[in-house]
């Protein structure tokens, strides 16, 4: 007799389970829906649907790479990210929900900026990977034009497809280079936002395998303190921010005073705010720089 569809992924739960694998249940409908290639919802609906021969062979084999650590997300090779869903595999970060926190903060400056549609910003967000936090900003908030920038050819190949994927290839413009080497002198921006690599090298052995083993180095890790590219983010972001723009920075969970202190420090800043995240951790730094907005 045929396997069925939710039987099945209950027993792959059971398996993900006990080699330590978190939300286990979760995990195991995801990738039978992906397989089946329907909803996850729709296997409770479908619950008694006959799974194929082939089907089965595929659900094994990704339930197979799952009990490798392989994230869910590489596995069926795309992640959601507020309105967007993004193809993700090894050569990017998987968005995580702290960005689209980050994202809706900017979000919600630009709108108050822009005030009733008059006028159209431009962006920059330095270290895109998958483009999350570019093609976001372009598809919801007022932006005549977003810069997206990553040190690795490979990561903005990848952005460049969900850009196109998603009918923002004009909205969005690429550039490779390491933090301010791919903007050009005087160049300005009404918001800067990063999601830097801000992860101690002393702190690698505490992250999950899904992440240290599979998502790339280059993305994570921050030098051997976590502030290799923040401090360097900080200094620079002044030269290029408009008067009264803003720069909008996610950080690790215990760097957010270490941050503003160096906000303080350059004197270009009126100020800093840090915004908590869902589980109340300080991850997001706001700081706007002095002057007034240019109309």
């Amino acid at each position: 007799m045929a396997e069925t569809a939710l039987p099945l992924a209950r027993k792959a739960a059971d398996v993900l389970a006990a080699r330590g694998v978190e939300n286990a249940r979760l995990e195991a409908e995801l990738l039978l829906a992906w397989v089946l290639g329907i909803g996850r919802l729709q296997l409770y609906l479908q619950h008694d649907r006959p799974v194929s021969e082939a089907e089965l062979e595929r659900f094994r084999a990704a339930v197979r790479r799952r009990l490798r650590r392989e994230p869910v997300q590489y596995i069926v090779g795309t992640a959601h990210f507020r309105q967007l869903e993004l193809r993700v595999d090894r050569r990017v970060l998987i968005p995580r929900p702290e960005t689209e926190e980050l994202v809706g903060a900017v979000l919600d400056w630009a709108r108050r900026a822009a005030g009733a549609g008059e006028r159209r910003l431009v962006a920059l967000d330095i270290g895109t990977g998958s483009g999350a936090i570019a093609l976001s900003l372009a598809r919801e908030g007022p932006f005549r034009r977003v810069v997206a920038t990553d040190v690795s050819p490979a990561a903005l190949e990848l952005a460049r497809e969900n850009a196109a994927a998603l009918g923002l290839d004009e909205a969005v413009e690429l550039r490779t280079g390491s933090l301010w080497d791919a903007v050009s002198p005087g160049e300005r921006f009404d918001v800067i936002v990063s999601n830097p690599p801000y992860v101690a090298e002393a702190d690698r052995a505490t992250l999950a395998p899904e992440v240290v083993e599979w998502e790339p180095a280059g993305a994570l890790f921050g030098g051997p303190d976590g502030y290799e590219a923040i401090e360097p983010l900080v200094r620079g972001a002044p030269s290029h921010l408009a008067p009264g723009g803003l720069l909008a920075l996610e950080v690790g969970a215990e760097q957010a005073t270490r941050v503003v202190e160096r906000i303080h420090e350059t004197g270009a800043y009126e100020g800093a705010r840090v915004m908590r995240d869902l589980a109340g951790r300080e991850r997001i730094v706001l700081a706007v720089a002095r002057g007034p907005v240019e109309g």
